[in-house]
């Protein structure tokens, strides 16, 4: 059966959807390009010996984040989207730039700064939300969130390779030049973004204690809380225990990533298609309690490290998709950038915290109390995600009223 005219997504939807995705993917290669090699390559830097400072490295990126998300976001309800957009990819540019350059890591932090001070999540999201239809809106919620994991997926196969081939001065130049060419891709592309608000009163107080919105925000707090305190510790598991070299890290990555995928697809059409969010949501948080117990109990060789990996991918994905779904479908019309603002500086604040805290960990505990307190915080988020509303679909929706 055909799907009416009325019911499908418009050529402009379609055309926002893939520029916006493509523009949030290419200025996310700045965190995720370096994560597998990262910690290797900061043994031939001074002061790369010292864990603490590696992660504190890692994670410094989303301490700026965590700072300019929310002003950023309010800015794009203020004086529009692109301004906004543009004006933090030239930012992300320049601590790319800097990055490169660096000599020791006092000046990769200065990078990575920099990097994180270009926050235009919350103003590409709410841009998206602009230019699409309700009905539609969590499609392209969709495209974007699955576009982090796609390029979370692709960066863990290809550093590696692009890491032999060009150095880390290389990758760091390399997502600069992508950043520009970002800003080429939103005013060429992405259709014309309506009007701004102005200066119009927002309803800050519900964007800041709507108990659902909370419950969202410390989810991805967490997720990448873990994401950032695991690669801190497993290059080096990979090369210990799986003895691969950096430069052979994507024979792990690439089975896993595409085993991944193959899972995680069916279950976001689950999700979003046959109402089963519920279900598909709080089973990737429970999947990832299952991971960092597998990691801490049975990661000591190459296979199982590989088949761990591989299950941290299906529920990151699955999660990295459908949050911001979900904050798209629960946020106040009147404050989508203030309220996805809120959301990415949580995210950020996860960034930064378990970068600087998965290196202190790792440096005084080992790297199995990495592993122990990701469980744990899975688990924190299984417990806040139970009491969790989750909006029905459209059609969902109507057919009950209905009833």
């Amino acid at each position: 059966m055909s799907i009416p005219v009325a019911e499908r997504m418009s050529p402009e939807e379609r055309r926002a959807g893939a520029s916006l995705a493509s523009i949030f993917a290419l200025r996310m290669l700045g965190l995720f390009l370096i994560l597998p090699v990262f910690s290797v390559y900061a043994e031939t830097l001074p002061g790369g010996d010292n864990l603490a400072l590696v992660g504190f490295a890692l994670g410094a990126y989303g301490l700026t984040q965590a700072v300019f998300q929310i002003p950023y976001g309010i800015a794009s309800d203020i004086w529009g989207r692109k301004l906004v957009i543009v004006i933090g990819l030239l930012v992300f540019a320049l601590g790319s730039f800097v990055a490169a350059w660096a000599p020791d890591m006092n000046w990769i932090i200065v990078g990575r700064v920099l990097q994180g001070a270009g926050a235009i999540s919350a103003a590409v999201t709410a841009l998206a939300a602009d230019l699409t239809r309700e009905e539609h809106r969590t499609k392209v919620m969709a495209m974007i969130g699955s576009s982090i994991g796609l390029v979370f997926a692709l960066s863990l196969v290809g550093a590696p390779l692009l890491y032999g081939l060009i150095g880390m001065g290389g990758l760091f130049s390399m997502t600069g030049v992508l950043a520009l060419l970002a800003i080429v891709l939103l005013l060429k592309a992405v259709p014309p973004a309506p009007p701004p608000h102005g200066h119009a009163k927002l309803p800050l107080r519900r964007v800041f204690f709507d108990a659902d919105l909370l419950r969202l925000n410390v989810g991805i707090f967490v997720l990448h809380m873990m994401q950032m305190a695991m690669f801190v510790v497993l290059p080096h598991a990979l090369v210990d225990h799986g003895g691969l070299a950096a430069a052979e890290h994507w024979k792990v990555y690439l089975p896993a990533v595409l085993v991944s995928f193959a899972i995680m697809v069916p279950a976001i059409i689950a999700a979003e298609r046959k109402d089963k969010m519920s279900p598909v949501f709080r089973s990737a948080i429970a999947l990832l309690i299952v991971v960092q117990l597998g990691l801490l109990f049975f990661g000591a060789n190459l296979w199982t490290l590989a088949f761990w990996l591989m299950l941290f991918f299906v529920a990151f994905n699955i999660l990295e998709a459908t949050l911001p779904s979900l904050v798209s479908r629960t946020a106040p019309p009147a404050a989508k950038g203030a309220a996805l603002g809120v959301y990415n500086t949580t995210q950020a604040i996860g960034l930064f915290i378990g970068g600087a805290g998965g290196g202190y960990i790792a440096q005084n505990f080992g790297d199995n109390a990495v592993f122990a307190a990701c469980a744990g915080l899975a688990l924190l988020w299984l417990v806040v995600a139970g009491s969790m509303n989750f909006p029905q679909r459209r059609a969902a929706a109507a057919a009950t009223q209905s009833i």
